[in-house]
């Protein structure tokens, strides 16, 4: 029970279109059907008051035997007269429309028939005392009929008021107001069941994208595509929803990846590191030490893995984020460099040159600094000691050319894949993560990297970042 009063209280999206849908065909028809009634209305009261306006009574026959020249006025019966059970009023005058009535100055009335008779206001009075004509208004008989009146000069010290029945146009009226009423509803009967039929039919694109969804959170199963039918918003949504569900997947199996490729790394030093440790256990449990020479081996052997072991996990670290990297400051690439640059200077004794042109952009100016460091790094492990590391930033795109052995071509497609390492650089220090992590880092600020052989036959490693060249600060040289 609270379950459907839940439900009541929040409608679906299906309903909640379909109800917007026949509201907004309700109000239209409405709308409509007002108008209509009062375009009605006005037409029929803007007859009757055209009627009013013309001259109420027409002289038609001679006035009777007996009738002296007292009972005129002004070519007409004494108004006493229209009110006389002995006149013939019908015989004499022929009523234009409606009903009679004299209005005297004092405010007294007569009709012929007290049924028809409307109370005179006062500027009925005022009429009869030689004011203007009123305009039409609606009153109220003493029978109580609706009738539309109008007041006008007779002679002097009378008023004629002439009422019009609108007891016809009245119910002409609640007929089209009926009508109009049944029709509206109708209307938003039909609006209704139309609005649940486009909303279901609307809706259906979105409905197999919930369940799609749903079976997807259900069974894990990331390659279950959308179908996209067309090229509207709900094909937008279920274009957008694929390439999601492809990102996941993607990103999916380079997490397994990772964690296979690590779990493969992570073995040998920790293999190496267990052996060490177990053969120094040993040897002090069972009396005898090692030589110090060996023993100082060992421990250097132990700490050197300990310090790769450090350095894979934290690159593993920095790789393990597959989110994009937000860009929330502007950097110098330039001086970024030439921070790494003195920190490579501080490793080996390499002579590193720089050739750096100022160059901006937005991004991350710690993962910037890695990057470079990595190519440094790499530079400086394949050279030769006291050989010469090439560096030079020009329009976004840094160069570092090193002096060592350089890369085959069949391996320079291959050599920023995580954990990829040649079979020259196996027996070396590393794990195969410092140019991925380069790679990395480029795709997050929207560049490239490459590999190549440098001229004099090192390596050649491209770094290129899109930016901006920064208005200030002359070229610098390191």
């Amino acid at each position: 029970m609270r379950r459907s009063f839940a439900r009541l209280a929040r409608p679906s999206l299906r309903r909640r279109l379909a109800l917007l849908s026949a509201l907004a065909v309700v109000v239209a028809i409405a709308s409509a059907s007002a108008l209509a009634y009062f375009t009605m209305s006005e037409a029929l009261r803007n007859q009757v008051d055209r009627a009013l306006l013309t001259n109420p009574l027409t002289v038609t026959g001679t006035f009777p035997q007996g009738s002296t020249t007292e009972g005129r006025v002004a070519g007409r019966l004494d108004p006493e007269s229209l009110c006389s059970g002995t006149a013939d009023v019908a015989t004499r005058f022929q009523m234009v429309i409606g009903t009679v009535q004299v209005v005297r100055a004092d405010g007294t009335t007569c009709t012929r028939d007290p049924a028809d008779e409307v109370t005179p206001t006062a500027a009925d009075v005022a009429v009869a005392n030689g004011g203007a004509a009123t305009s039409p208004r609606d009153d109220v008989t003493q029978g109580g009929t609706h009738v539309r009146v109008r007041t006008t000069a007779l002679s002097s010290g009378y008023a004629l008021l002439v009422a019009r029945d609108l007891t016809d146009v009245d119910a002409t009226l609640r007929q089209l107001a009926l009508v109009l009423a049944l029709a509206t509803g109708a209307g938003a009967l039909l609006a209704t069941v139309a609005g649940l039929l486009v909303a279901r039919t609307g809706l259906r694109p979105i409905d197999d994208l919930t369940r799609t969804a749903e079976s997807i959170a259900a069974t894990q199963d990331l390659g279950i595509p959308i179908p996209v039918r067309g090229d509207d918003e709900v094909a937008r949504l279920a274009t957008a929803f694929n390439a999601m569900t492809t990102a996941l997947a993607v990103a999916r199996a380079r997490q397994q990846q990772l964690v296979a490729d690590a779990g493969h790394e992570l073995r040998t030093p920790l293999t190496s590191l267990r052996t060490n440790i177990e053969l120094l256990a040993r040897s002090e449990a069972a009396g005898r030490p090692l030589p110090p020479e060996d023993r100082r081996a060992l421990l250097q052997s132990v700490t050197a893995q300990l310090v790769e072991l450090g350095d894979l996990v934290t690159e593993l670290t920095v790789l393990s984020h597959d989110e994009p990297q937000r860009a929330h400051e502007t950097v110098r690439l330039d001086d970024v460099v030439r921070r790494a640059v003195e920190r490579a200077s501080r490793r080996g004794d390499h002579e590193l040159l720089a050739d750096l042109e100022p160059w901006e952009l937005d991004g991350d100016p710690g993962a910037l600094e890695r990057a470079v460091l990595n190519l440094l790094d790499n530079a400086v492990k394949f050279s030769p000691a006291g050989s010469t590391v090439r560096l030079r930033l020009a329009d976004g795109t840094l160069t570092v050319e090193d002096s060592g052995p350089g890369i085959a071509d069949e391996d320079q497609s291959r050599v920023f894949d995580r954990f990829w390492r040649s079979e020259r650089a196996r027996g070396m220090p590393g794990s195969g993560l410092g140019l991925a992590i380069v790679a990395d880092t480029a795709a997050r600020h929207g560049g490239t990297v490459s590999a190549s052989t440098a001229p004099e036959g090192g390596a050649l490693l491209t770094f290129t970042l899109p930016g901006r060249r920064p208005a200030e600060r002359p070229d610098s040289r390191v």
